[in-house]
This record gives C-alpha cells, sequence and structure tokens, in this order.
C-alpha cells in the first residue's frame, strides 16, 4: 500500500505532517515527530518582532494594531525572556537537518516587507528544505479595503519567492471576500503551496482582574469543515499543493481531506493532546480504511470527492446549504411531533 504524496515538491513518506508547534522547539521533540511516522516538520513560527523591536517602522506595528498578528505582540513575553534570535533559529534548522531525514520547513511571520526577504533568505542559507510564510493579519483600521488587504499577501508573497529558491507555502486565513479569487492571485504570484487555514487566536476578559488576556484553544474536530470545504473547491483548479490545516485528528479527518483533494494534513492539536505516538494509530487507521474500501495508493484517492470529480458539484455550494436548512427544519418538525406524543398533546 503506497502512502507516499507530493508536497512543495518534495516526495514525502505519508501525508502526515508535524505543523509548527511548541513539540519542534526541541530537536528531542522533531527526532519524536520522525519517529512516529510524521513525514516532515514545520518548525514554530520565527517572528519578526521578536528581533527588531527597534526603529520607527517597527515602532508603528507595535503600537498601532498589534492584534493583528498570530500569537499577538500584545502577549509577548519582555524580551528578556525571548526564546530565540535570528542564529538561535538558524542554528534550530541546521541541527533539525542533522539530526533527521525527514523534511524541515521553516515558519515565518514577518512585520515588514524587508524583513519577510531578509530572514527567508537566512532561512534558505541555513538549509530549511521549504518555508510556509505564516501571514496573520487582522485589518483594524476602516480606512483599508479589501483589495488592499489581498494586496499586503500577495506582495509578501512575491518579495519572498524573488528572494530564495526553495518552495515557498503561505498559510492563510479564510476571511476574504472571495477566498477562490484569493487562492487564485496567490498561485499566479507563484505560491507552491497554500496551507488553509490559520486560526485566530481571540482575547478572551478576565472579569475578576478586568483584564483582556490571551486565549489560545486547541482545535476541534469541527474545525476540519472549512478546510475540506475550500480544498474540495480548489482542487486542481489551481497549481499550487493544498495542505489542510485545523481539526485534523484521526485517521477519518485525514481521509477526507485526501478524498477532497488535500495534498498533505497537517497536525497540531491531536499531538498536544494525545502526544506524539498519536502519529502511528493515525496512520494505522488510514492504511486500515484504504486496505477496506481496495485503495492502493493515496494518489489514487487524492480529489475524488472535489468538487471537480464529486457526482454531485452542487454538494460545496449554495444548493447544498438550501438542502441542509430544508434538513434542519425536518429535525425541527420530527422534535415537535416527538415532544406532543410525549406529552399527550
Amino acid at each position: 500500500m503506497d502512502l507516499n504524496t507530493k508536497y512543495l515538491g518534495m516526495q514525502l513518506r505519508t501525508p502526515l505532517v508535524a505543523s509548527a508547534s511548541p513539540i519542534s522547539q526541541e530537536i528531542s521533540g522533531i527526532r519524536g515527530l520522525e519517529d512516529a511516522g510524521a513525514s516532515a516538520v514545520v518548525l514554530y513560527s520565527l517572528f519578526e518582532e521578536q528581533l527588531h523591536q527597534e526603529g520607527l517602522e517597527l515602532e508603528h506595528h507595535l503600537n498601532a494594531g498589534t492584534e493583528s498578528f498570530a500569537e499577538s505582540l500584545t502577549y509577548f513575553p519582555q524580551s528578556s525572556e525571548f526564546r530565540t534570535d535570528p542564529d538561535g533559529y538558524l542554528n534550530h534548522i541546521r541541527k533539525a537537518k542533522d539530526a533527521v531525514d525527514i523534511p524541515i520547513i521553516a515558519s515565518l511571520n514577518g512585520a515588514t516587507l524587508g524583513g519577510w526577504a531578509k530572514y527567508a533568505k537566512q532561512i534558505e542559507q541555513a538549509g530549511a528544505d521549504a518555508i510556509e510564510c505564516n501571514i496573520y493579519f487582522i485589518p483594524t483600521s476602516m480606512d483599508i479595503s479589501g483589495s488592499e488587504v489581498e494586496r499586503i499577501y500577495i506582495d509578501i508573497l512575491r518579495e519572498v519567492k524573488i528572494s530564495v529558491h526553495i518552495p515557498v507555502a503561505v498559510k492563510l486565513s479564510p476571511f476574504f471576500s472571495n477566498m477562490a479569487h484569493m487562492a487564485k492571485r496567490l498561485d499566479d504570484t507563484g505560491a507552491d503551496g497554500l496551507v488553509l487555514f490559520n486560526r485566530f487566536y481571540q482575547p478572551d476578559i478576565d472579569l475578576d482582574e478586568l483584564e483582556i488576556k490571551p486565549s489560545v484553544l486547541l482545535s476541534s474536530p469541527q474545525e476540519l469543515r472549512l478546510p475540506l470545504t475550500w480544498i474540495g473547491i480548489l482542487y486542481s483548479r489551481i497549481r499550487a499543493n493544498l495542505a489542510a490545516s485545523s481539526g485534523v485528528h484521526g485517521h477519518e479527518d485525514v481521509i477526507k481531506l485526501l478524498l477532497s483533494g488535500a495534498d498533505v494534513t497537517m497536525l497540531c492539536s491531536t499531538l498536544l493532546r494525545n502526544g506524539i505516538s498519536h502519529l502511528r494509530h493515525i496512520e494505522d487507521g488510514v492504511r486500515e480504511w484504504m486496505e477496506d474500501h481496495e485503495y492502493e495508493s493515496v494518489c489514487q484517492m487524492q480529489g475524488s470527492m472535489s468538487q471537480i470529480r464529486c457526482p454531485d458539484p452542487g454538494a460545496f455550494e449554495r444548493a447544498q446549504y438550501m438542502r441542509a436548512v430544508k434538513g434542519m427544519q425536518q429535525v425541527l418538525v420530527t422534535g415537535r411531533e416527538a415532544w406532543r406524543v410525549l406529552s399527550g398533546e
């Protein structure tokens, strides 16, 4: 049985990729991921804000709209507590490459175009097999239009692509006025892969201290529906590889995403909850399902339930929404009838 898949120009043993998480902060964790069956590892993110906290331009970014960045600057530790520096991250890449045989994908979150380009180049020189641009931008200004937001993403990708020769993936949010068009623009600009999707870390309010506090929630299997929908729609319509992120917890999730058209599935929350060894159980489950359903390879599965191949393409669009609403109405009617019987009405 062949579980091989191709992602960012790399031949991977399986579609199970460990996404950016605290596990990759230690070389022992990366070795453990490889031993458990991860076909590649995305390192924890290098944040430009952690490396440069001086200069008028960056000072503007720090003071205005800090909630616009993943792992928001508002919640960063003091500079004296920072775990890493550019040399530390680059050395970590080198050590990881020496320690394991699987591909190492660096994750970069820049704040300025110059920063994106500069650190992408250094990451390539350190030996990373690919770069994942962790673009996390929530526009809070009422003067920024949707087209301007899209331009920011395109400019970042273009700058990074000019700076490096290794493959570049873009991890993005689903909140565009036309997600399909945005995917096409990124594809046309040269994205080697799209990672769908970035999760927004939304703050909470401490009612005792009356303070805004960070609230990091691990994903749930229900969040799988969003990447599954868009991967199913985009499959074979763009050249870029498609990576599913958010809600991937078990072998059934992996199978669904492969059927919709994913090239790889990114795992994070499930490994933090269940341990690195859970990777083996997921791979065993995928193999067992493929054997039961007479699939000989992942390639044979990929995209077979995508919109372009699905016997009912409307399942991904408005027609299915109307069916879902009707189904909900039927559940409501059935519930009312059951209540009348039980209450003796």
